[in-house]
C-alpha cells in the first residue's frame, strides 16, 4: 500500500481530494477546529440521535455539501489515545474497503498533535483491514481496491508522522508475512517451506541465510531436536538468518522461533477437537521471520540473528516414546515424559546453538503451553525472564507497539517438578504452573547470555469465526529490536 502524509489544517478538510475521508473523532464533542462543512452535519446527526460520541459508533455521509471527497466516514474512538485511534481507523477501513475507494485520507479530530505512533497505528491498521488469505481458497473475496492511505497532519508534525509511516509499513509487511505463513495448512507450510521463505528473505534483502539438514544437526549433537523430528517423514530444517547493520564485532540480538509446522502431540497424542489449529504451532517461527522482514526494510544499525528449528511432531512407529531419554546439544540429558511438550525440546538445542554468536541478548518466541492460555487468555502474551532490565525493555516495546505482554514469575521452586530419576531433567512437571515450568526448562540452557522467553500460545492465532493467524508478536519484537540500536 502507498502510504504518505499530507499537510493540511483540520479547518480545510473539505478541500482535500481523495476517494474517501475517514474522520476519527475523540472527545465528548466535535472539536471546534474541524472544518465547518464537516462539523455541521456531524453536530446535526448528534442532535438528531443518529450519531453518539461513544466508542465504535460511526456515521457515513455521501456527497456532503461543500466537501470535495464524495465519501465521508466518521468513526468515534474510545479515547484520545493511540490505541483508541488505531481501533477506530481499523473499524473505518473495514467499512470502506468494500466500497470503490482507492485512496483514503485519515484525519484525527480531538487527538491533539499527531506523532509517529499515530502514523504507525494507521498503517498497521490498514494492513490488518486489507489482509485476505487466498493461497488455498480460490473463492476468497477479491482484494479491496483500496491502495493508498494519506494521514493528515500539520507542518510541525510532518517529520514525526513520516517516520511513523515508514516504520508502520515495515511492521505491517512483517505481520503480513507472519500471518501468511501461519495460515497456510500443514501440508503446504512444511519445514522446507519455512526454509525457502527464509532464503527468499535473504535474496530480497541481502541477508545471510543458512539452512541445516538432518546430517548437519546430527553432527552438532542436537539429540533433543532430532528426537522430536524422528517421527515425521517431512525432513527437519534448522534455519539461521543474519542481518548485519553494524560492525561484525558488535554482539547481535538473537531471536529464536519455534517452528513446529504441525503438532499432533506425538505418541502423547492430542484430542481430535481443534487439532487442525496445530498448524499454528510454528507461530514463533513466523513471528521471528516477520520481524526479520521488518528490520531488513528499516535497516537499523545493529546485528540480528534469527534461528528457527523446524519439524513436525508426528506419532510414527519411529517416534520418540514417553520415558525415552535423549541428550541435548548442551550435554544435559532429558527424560521425555510427555511427547506433546515438544516445543521446549527443539528450542533447548537452538538456545545452545545461539551461544556461538556471543549474543547481546536472546529472546525465544513460541506457542509453547496451553497453560499460558489458561493463565492469560488471548490478550496478553506471556513474558518470562530472570533479567529485570530485559523484561522492562520488552514490556516497554509491548506498550509502544500496542502488542500486549505480561510478565510471569520464574521462581526456582517451580523447577522442582522437572526433576527426574533417570536424566538430568524431565521435560514436564505437574499441571499447576505449566507455563512457568516450561520456561524454567528453557532457562537451564541459557546460562551464558541474557535471555527472555515469550509464550504466545494464546495470541498467535484466533479461533472460531475469526480463525486465523494474528502475526503477533511481530510489532513487539520489531520495536524491541529497534530499541537495541539506540
Amino acid at each position: 500500500m502507498d502510504v504518505r502524509h499530507q499537510i493540511s489544517p483540520l479547518d480545510n478538510l473539505s478541500a482535500l481530494t481523495a476517494d474517501a475521508l475517514l474522520v476519527v473523532i475523540a472527545g465528548e464533542s466535535i472539536d471546534s477546529a474541524l472544518d465547518a462543512r464537516l462539523a455541521a452535519p456531524l453536530n446535526d446527526a448528534i442532535a438528531q440521535g443518529d450519531l453518539q460520541l461513544k466508542a465504535g459508533r460511526s456515521l457515513y455521509l455521501h456527497r456532503a455539501t461543500g466537501v470535495k471527497v464524495r465519501r465521508v466516514l466518521a468513526c468515534v474512538a474510545s479515547g484520545a489515545t493511540v490505541k483508541g485511534f488505531k481501533a477506530a481507523v481499523l473499524a473505518g477501513l473495514n467499512q470502506l474497503k468494500g466500497s470503490g475507494a482507492r485512496h483514503v485520507v485519515v484525519a484525527g479530530v480531538g487527538f491533539g498533535a499527531l506523532n509517529d505512533a499515530h502514523a504507525e497505528a494507521a498503517v498497521t491498521a490498514a494492513g490488518d483491514a486489507l489482509y485476505v488469505y487466498r493461497h488455498t481458497k480460490p473463492s476468497a473475496p477479491p482484494a479491496s481496491v483500496l491502495s493508498k492511505l494519506t494521514l493528515v497532519c500539520s507542518k510541525p508534525e510532518a517529520a514525526a508522522v513520516q517516520a511513523g509511516l515508514v516504520r508502520g509499513r515495515a511492521v505491517a509487511a512483517g505481520v503480513g508475512l507472519a500471518r501468511e505463513m501461519g495460515n497456510r495448512p500443514g501440508n503446504h507450510c512444511t519445514p522446507t517451506y519455512l526454509a525457502n521463505q527464509a532464503k527468499k528473505l535473504g535474496k530480497d534483502h541481502g541477508l545471510a541465510v543458512e539452512v541445516l539438514d538432518r546430517k548437519d544437526v546430527e553432527k552438532l549433537g542436537m539429540g533433543s531436536f532430532l528426537a522430536v523430528a524422528q517421527g515425521s517423514d517431512e525432513p527437519l530444517r534448522f534455519i539461521v538468518a543474519r542481518y548485519q547493520g553494524a560492525a561484525k564485532t558488535q554482539a547481535p540480538v538473537v531471536l529464536v522461533g519455534k517452528g513446529i509446522t504441525f503438532d499432533t502431540g506425538g505418541i502423547s497424542i492430542k484430542p481430535a477437537g481443534e487439532m487442525d489449529e496445530m498448524k499454528y504451532d510454528m507461530g514463533g517461527a513466523a513471528s521471528v521471520l516477520g520481524t526479520l522482514r521488518a528490520i531488513a526494510e528499516l535497516k537499523p544499525k545493529l546485528n540480528l540473528v534469527v534461528i528457527v528449528p523446524s519439524c513436525e511432531n508426528m506419532p510414527d512407529a519411529r517416534a520418540v516414546k514417553p520415558g525415552d531419554v535423549v541428550t541435548s546439544m548442551s550435554g544435559q540429558t532429558i527424560e521425555i515424559l510427555n511427547t506433546d511438550a515438544e516445543g521446549r525440546l527443539i528450542l533447548c538445542d537452538a538456545l545452545t546453538y545461539a551461544e556461538r554468536f556471543k549474543p547481546a541478548v536472546v529472546v525465544d518466541v513460541a506457542t509453547l503451553t496451553g497453560a499460558c492460555v489458561v493463565a492469560l487468555g488471548h490478550h496478553n502474551s506471556g513474558l518470562f525472564s530472570p533479567d529485570d532490565a530485559l523484561a522492562a525493555d520488552l514490556l516497554a516495546a509491548s506498550a509502544t507497539a500496542l502488542d500486549p505482554l505480561w510478565r510471569m514469575p520464574l521462581d526456582e521452586e517451580y523447577a522442582e517438578g522437572l526433576k527426574s530419576n533417570f536424566a538430568d531433567m524431565g521435560n514436564v512437571g505437574g499441571r499447576p504452573g505449566g507455563a512457568i515450568m516450561a520456561a524454567l526448562f528453557l532457562k537451564k540452557f541459557t546460562s551464558k547470555y541474557r535471555w527472555a522467553h515469550l509464550d504466545i500460545a494464546g495470541t498467535a492465532w484466533k479461533s472460531g469465526a475469526a480463525k486465523g493467524s494474528t502475526g503477533r508478536p511481530v510489532p513487539l519484537l520489531t520495536h524491541f529490536v529497534l530499541a537495541q540500536a539506540r
